[in-house]
């Protein structure tokens, strides 16, 4: 008996109906998290594994259970690489973090005289680049933290620089192939070059800025006070810098040279700090007692009298332990929930509605807009998904505006979510509605000036 190759369209059957309603729900409970504070993963964990349940149920009764069992591991097969990226990145982040490295950016930047209208292009240009390496949380949290700490008393100041640092790390991570969810997904589909990501450069940089020059004539033109806090960095902090770059280079080269994931160079890299971590607990001891020499001559007592530090005072292990397991397995939750609603058959059914019927520029503008309701990654993930015959500029337009999309409103990005969370009472969902015609001009500027400046793409 011949095995058949072409999944059943499922779209009308009582199976499909079902899927997108486990789906709906388990992604409004996702959305509501903080209101419920129900871990985003749990729901649409559960969803996807219910998903494939009901679909390896009809696939296994029609004797196709191969069929169903292949696409499954397919598309486990795509998160298994996201997952290895994404890991080694927020451990190397984590290390960075211990060490003190965003700490002491923070107070070098609380110890200046800034204005406010200097500090909010200062933490706004910061975002932007920093999120084009960092992740858009770590950023936004970063950039938050030192606007708190300096806008004390003026609520006007901090709830504008917020949705600035929200609109500026989007931004950032979209010209960047490792800066977010979104352009990671496009790379690792290899349906975009490595450079060809750095075209987008001017275009994010005009999603950034336009609304920013117009913001800037609100902000308060008062000086804050200088918060004076003394800067410390533990030993390796540097050297856990120029690692992470030599990672990125690695993973970089693994996919231009080698033609291999860019997973499989991260996790490269991933050695390179689990043997300075080595490094460091082995000198732990030594470095301890220079150290107390030092102060017990400075304190003028002896130096057995100050004991000793932890010899594993740097733990690669932990800081992988300590990653962000809720968000990888909110991921996992929506690629395979989404993989199941595309063997359904429904994403081909809206690539046809999408690219077929409507023009690819009115799509993927559409697509962008989208994602400030529903998160960025999983609107690329569909797309990518559908796999649209479109040309690459295409390609790097929906890129763009799905990545700075999620601008347009507070709960479109990790990055407004986390600064609600953070400034509560100073920024919140209708102080970024109030600038959202402002957005919506760069995220227009920027769509312009990508067509103007890569017409060779299309």
């Amino acid at each position: 008996m011949a095995v058949a190759t072409t999944p059943m369209n499922l779209t009308g059957h009582w199976v499909g109906y079902l899927a997108i309603a486990i789906f709906s729900i388990a992604y409004v409970l996702a959305m509501l998290e903080e209101v419920t504070e129900l871990r985003k993963s749990k729901p649409m964990v559960l969803a996807a594994s219910l998903i494939w349940a009901f679909i390896s149920v009809i696939y296994v009764n029609n004797g196709m259970s191969e069929l169903s069992g292949q696409s499954f591991r397919m598309a486990l097969e795509g998160f298994a690489e996201l997952f290895l990226f994404i890991m080694v990145s927020m451990a190397y982040l984590n290390a960075m973090e211990d060490r003190g490295i965003f700490e002491n950016l923070r107070i070098w930047l609380l110890s200046k005289s800034f204005s406010y209208r200097q500090l909010f292009w200062i933490t706004g240009w910061m975002s932007f680049f920093l999120s084009s390496v960092c992740n858009n949380l770590t950023t936004a949290l970063l950039m938050g933290a030192v606007v708190l700490a300096m806008g004390k008393g003026n609520k006007r100041f901090v709830g504008i620089a917020c949705v600035n640092i929200v609109v500026a790390t989007n931004a950032g991570g979209s010209f960047s192939p490792f800066g977010d969810i979104t352009t990671l997904l496009v790379w690792q589909k290899g349906v975009v070059p490595f450079t060809s990501f750095y075209s987008l450069l001017i275009p994010a940089m005009v999603n950034f800025a336009l609304p920013a020059g117009l913001m800037h004539f609100w902000v308060p033109k008062e000086q804050p006070a200088a918060a004076i806090e003394e800067p410390m960095m533990k030993r390796g902090g540097i050297i856990m810098i120029i690692l992470f770059l030599l990672t990125i280079i690695t993973a970089v080269c693994f996919e231009n040279f080698l033609h291999l994931p860019p997973a499989a160079g991260m996790l490269m890299g991933l050695t390179y700090l689990k043997f300075f971590s080595y490094y460091l607990q082995m000198t732990a001891d030594k470095f301890t007692d220079q150290q107390n020499r030092l102060y017990a001559d400075q304190m003028e007592m002896p130096p057995d009298l100050l004991g000793k530090q932890d010899k594993h005072d740097f733990d690669v292990f932990e800081k992988v332990a300590h990653l962000e397991w809720d968000t990888l397995l909110f991921f996992y939750g929506v690629m395979m929930s989404v993989a199941g609603l595309s063997f359904l058959g429904y994403l081909g059914f809206a690539s046809n509605f999408l690219y077929d019927q409507i023009d690819p520029t009115v799509a993927n503008i559409l697509v962008g807009i989208f994602s400030a309701f529903i998160d960025n990654g999983t609107i690329m993930y569909a797309v990518l998904t559908m796999h649209p015959d479109i040309s690459q500029g295409q390609w790097l337009l929906v890129t763009l505006t799905a990545g700075v999309g999620g601008s347009l409103l507070a709960i479109g990005s990790a990055a407004g979510v986390g600064l609600m969370g953070q400034a509560k009472g100073l920024y919140s969902f209708s102080t970024h509605l109030k600038w959202m015609p402002l957005i919506l001009f760069g995220y227009f500027g920027s769509i312009g000036v990508h067509f103007l400046l890569n017409q060779r793409f299309f």
